[in-house]
């Protein structure tokens, strides 16, 4: 049984092998407003990957995961929940719009090209975790290397230079060394022909002629002066590259793809076909069928190793505004066995998006207004009314749901923070009738407000 969580976080995060689908989806409520049948869909796919990884392997080979689609217009929280299903999990996650990909044979990204990139997503994920396990030590190592070079050991003295030592650590540690500069071996980065490599369509090609050529001329080094907290910063980076085992960097993050990936993919109606038609076209139909196997599980090349999409899970979601679930081919269809459908936001749900989040947009326009020595304060009845004009701005003109909060809190709160820093009166506080004030007039006025909000 293998549980994902980095040292920094288990303070904060609850053990998720602890964690009932109820108590999954209690999590999920701290960030995303309302969609109950959204959250139970995918705390028990969730759960049901823990269930899995508890059966005997032979068993749990044969247990794929139970693909979610979500069905819903835009801005009601399809991607939100997904992206904070994957950070309670704390498994790899990856964004992919549908639309992006092309057909075989044309130009354009190519369907395997997401298990690559959730590959490169997880080796950072798990370089980082295994980076904040050596901290100390390389921390510890890069002091002892910068100390040489400040001080060199005098011959046949070690007591004393051991006192002397100990004095200009104590001087580094506290800062009082730090605009002193130093000499040290920097490694000599390649030149930008590497970089134009890795800059063109065979990503593939330009990430290994990366990872080639400093094998094939050995690294380069060169000496440079610096400012000794720079230096210190550069050598502690050094000394993690050491201590980090790649190799096993790269099997616990393989391992990890396979087994807890998650792959949201966006935008999926987009390559369905559109109703009075005749189901979808060629190049549509030929994206469906080259993103079939890697849902239904296959084997995709990296530069890292051979990865098995068996086990990924994969939420694909769409406003099918146009199209219907119904327009995909039905071997795709066959796929996403769970379907969930967003409901609109409703008045009553922006206003608990404004306020009960932990991330809650109105609380971070009182931390940044903080920052100017502004103490804002935003009222409750100020929070329904702007409530109310997004409700309102999304019935009349296009619906994009909780996207509309922040374009009508910019509007609202443009003078205040334009003039924040120069104001002489640190306590604003915004009622009810100062948000009419500032946007009654443009809600009033139809074009005006498709222009602005």
């Amino acid at each position: 049984m293998v549980i994902y969580l980095p040292a920094q976080s288990l303070d904060e995060r609850p053990v998720l092998d602890e964690l009932t689908p109820r108590e999954i989806v209690r999590e999920l409520d701290k960030y995303v407003i309302g969609q109950p049948d959204a959250k139970r869909a995918v705390a028990i796919a969730l759960r049901n990957r823990l269930r899995r990884q508890k059966l005997p392997p032979e068993m749990a080979d044969d247990v794929m995961p139970k693909n979610i689609l979500m069905i819903g217009p835009t801005g009601v929280g399809k991607t939100e929940l997904a992206r904070r299903l994957a950070k309670l999990a704390n498994s790899p996650f990856m964004k992919v719009e549908a639309s992006k990909f092309t057909e075989v044979g044309y130009v354009g990204r190519d369907v395997e090209s997401m298990i690559r990139d959730l590959v490169d997503i997880s080796i950072d994920m798990v370089r980082e975790e295994k980076l904040d396990e050596v901290g100390d030590r390389a921390e510890a190592a890069a002091e002892d290397r910068l100390l040489d070079l400040l001080l060199p050991p005098a011959p046949d003295n070690a007591e004393e230079n051991a006192k002397s030592r100990e004095k200009l650590r104590e001087r580094l540690r506290a800062g009082k060394l730090d605009e002193r500069m130093v000499d040290i071996e920097v490694k000599d980065r390649g030149g930008p022909m590497i970089e134009f490599a890795a800059s063109g369509n065979m990503e593939e090609m330009g990430a290994n002629f990366k990872e080639m050529l400093p094998t094939l001329f050995g690294p380069r080094s060169k000496k440079r002066s610096m400012r000794v907290a720079d230096a210190l910063d550069y050598l502690v980076s050094e000394e993690e590259q050491k201590l980090v085992d790649m190799d096993q960097v790269t099997r616990i993050a393989l391992e990890r793809v396979e087994t807890g990936g998650i792959i949201f993919l966006d935008e999926i109606d987009k390559i369905a076909g559109r109703e009075g038609g005749n189901g979808p076209d060629v190049s549509r139909e030929g994206v469906q069928r080259d993103i079939l196997p890697i849902v239904e599980g296959t084997t995709v090349n990296t530069r890292y190793g051979f990865v098995k999409t068996d086990h990924i899970l994969f939420i694909a979601a769409g406003a099918f505004h146009v199209s219907k679930p119904s327009d995909l081919i039905p071997e795709l269809q066959g796929r996403f066995p769970i379907r969930v459908e967003l409901k609109s936001l409703t008045e009553d749900d922006f206003v608990r998006i404004l306020s009960e989040p932990k991330n809650a947009l109105a609380k971070q326009y009182v931390a940044l207004m903080d920052t100017e020595g502004l103490k804002l304060t935003l009222t409750p009845d100020a929070l329904r009314e702007v409530a109310k004009f997004a409700a309102q701005v999304n019935e009349s003109a296009e619906n994009i749901g909780a996207r509309r909060l922040h374009t009508i809190m910019e509007k609202l709160l443009e003078e205040i923070s334009f003039e924040g820093p120069d104001m002489v009166k640190k306590n604003v506080k915004v009622d009810a009738a100062y948000v009419r004030k500032q946007l009654a007039d443009i809600v009033k006025d139809q074009d005006l407000s498709r222009y602005i909000l």
